[in-house]
């Protein structure tokens, strides 16, 4: 689950957006134009952005060429637009953006796109201008290097961490992210149903889900919110 800003003029976009990432378990913040997206950035780094180019006030290369001017370029930004060109395309990769999604989105497409900006590195000036005067730096000037001790005998070298939770050791690592993300939300929302008795205000209170949103992500992953009234009758 990520925190994603949605920066957009057309509010019918930015409700769909809302929804569609909403539904998929992400936190959602939404700006309307390119000051109230300087505001949300500056409260806190989102995970990712979905910026759209054409906007009344700055567009949204500008905003992207502004951030990147001011080293808050340091999450992923996916541009989106209905009649941009190629040449802007490509000039929003170079600013820094890792990709661009065309309107009308489909849902799997964006989702996918989504996926992908997450899981991409993000390289920022600052992290590039490290790396080449790590690079250029002479033998000479390098610090020596402080050998690592051997592990102990009595413990692996490749022992997992004590502190690993029962949680995480149940969940294959060996399957698609979304397959995970979904296990891990399941277990998740019944641990929380478990907790509170099934009280739909409380664990609505609890993980930060409005009610609506609650049953609806409790249906997807089929979850039924009743079955302790169900088995207390019984």
């Amino acid at each position: 689950m990520a925190r994603i800003l949605v920066v957009d003029d057309e509010i019918g976009i930015r409700e769909l957006l809302s929804e569609i990432l909403y539904d998929e378990g992400h936190t959602v913040e939404l700006a309307e134009n390119a000051a109230q997206a300087r505001a949300a950035r500056l409260r806190a780094r989102p995970d990712l952005v979905l910026l759209d180019i054409w906007m009344p006030d700055t567009d949204g290369v500008s905003l992207l060429k502004e951030w990147s001017s001011q080293g808050l370029l340091d999450m992923p930004v996916i541009m989106m637009s209905g009649h941009a060109t190629v040449d802007t395309a490509v000039e929003a990769t170079r600013i820094g953006a890792v990709d661009f999604l065309e309107k009308p989105i489909t849902l799997q497409k964006l989702l996918k796109t989504i996926a992908a900006g997450l899981a991409r590195p993000v390289v920022t000036p600052a992290a590039v201008a490290a790396a080449r005067a790590e690079q250029i730096e002479s033998p000479a000037q390098q610090a020596p290097r402080v050998p690592q001790a051997a592990p102990a005998a009595s413990e692996p070298a490749d022992a997992a961490p004590a502190a690993n939770n029962s949680l995480l050791g149940s969940i294959s690592l060996d399957q698609p992210l979304r397959d995970a993300r979904d296990e891990f939300e399941r277990i998740y929302f019944e641990y929380h149903l478990g907790r509170e008795n099934h009280s739909m205000t409380r664990v609505s209170e609890k993980t930060g889900l409005e009610r609506t949103h609650l049953y609806r992500k409790l249906k997807q992953l089929g979850i039924d919110s009743s079955r302790r009234k169900q088995s207390s009758n019984q």
